[in-house]
């Protein structure tokens, strides 16, 4: 597994998740499990059922978290950054039809449940890395290649 990049506010959202599954959810699960499972027969109980499913779920998906965090590099703002496009910019920017999007470039696990972040592996984040507010970057997409100019670029302090 590579290393994936991503924001320290990323990551602390990722850390409280798995804090959160550990230490709540998973306890709580159990005892529902418990519960359920000390009523009898459990192959026509839908509590001990649904209670086990969402435990595997939760297993899942602490396993997958506590990898994840291992293999991850937190990436904090640099003053060098600073009128360039980099990793954890906000990015804004507007093509010939006058269509603006704001965004933030961030790493692949962080894009979830986000409309305003994209991922660094994206063909349009690729496309402005390095360049500076009034650049223009040229994005190869299926649909062809589409330029779009940078009206401005912020970093979270």
């Amino acid at each position: 597994m590579r290393t994936q990049l991503i924001t320290r506010q990323g990551y602390e959202k990722l850390q409280a998740e798995l804090d959160h599954l550990w230490r709540v959810e998973r306890p709580e699960t159990t005892k529902k499990v418990t519960w359920a499972a000390s009523l009898g027969d459990r192959s026509e109980n839908a509590d001990y059922q649904y209670n086990k499913k969402k435990l595997r779920e939760i297993d899942r998906r602490v396993r997958y978290l506590r990898k994840c965090l291992d293999n991850l590099k937190i990436v904090d703002y640099s003053p060098q950054q600073e009128g360039k496009v980099f990793f954890g910019a906000w990015v804004e920017v507007e093509n010939d039809d006058g269509q603006t999007l704001k965004f933030r470039i961030v790493g692949y696990d962080e894009i979830f449940g986000r409309k305003d972040y994209i991922s660094i592996d994206a063909p349009m984040a690729r496309a402005l890395l390095k360049k500076q507010v009034d650049d223009e970057a040229v994005v190869k997409t299926e649909a062809g290649e589409v330029t779009w100019y940078i009206n401005s670029i912020e970093y979270n302090k």
